[in-house]
C-alpha cells in the first residue's frame, strides 16, 4: 500500500509510530508509510490518543475526522481522514514531497 490512497469521502493513510519519540511529528517515512513521533507511551492507549490529534492538524481537519482503521495496537497503523479527498492528497503530497 502507498503512504496514502484516496477514497470517496476522504483519504486513507499508512503511518508507522514511534511512542516514546520526543516531540510529536508527523513527516515522511518511505514509500509505504508516513513517520510519527509521538511522545506518549505505548501504554493504555496514548499513543493513539497522541497521534489522532496530530494527523488531524497536520491535514487541517477535526479530531473527530481522523479513525484508526487498521493496527490499532501496531506501530504500523491505517487511518481515515474524512474530507475533500482531493485537497486531503495535496495536503499529504505537501507533507510526505512527493506523490507516492
Amino acid at each position: 500500500m502507498p503512504a496514502w490512497s484516496l477514497r470517496d469521502d476522504g483519504l486513507q493513510i499508512a503511518v508507522r509510530v514511534t511512542p516514546r519519540g520526543g516531540r510529536d511529528a508527523l513527516t515522511a517515512g518511505t514509500e509505504e508509510h508516513f513517520a510519527a513521533r509521538l511522545s506518549a507511551p505505548p501504554v493504555d492507549g496514548a499513543a493513539n490518543a497522541a497521534l489522532i490529534p496530530l494527523v488531524a492538524k497536520h491535514f487541517g481537519v477535526d479530531k473527530r475526522a481522523v479513525t484508526i482503521i487498521a493496527g490499532e495496537t501496531a506501530r504500523l497503523k491505517r487511518l481515515h481522514v474524512a474530507g475533500d479527498p482531493h485537497i486531503l492528497a495535496r495536503i499529504a503530497q505537501a507533507l510526505y514531497g512527493e506523490c507516492p
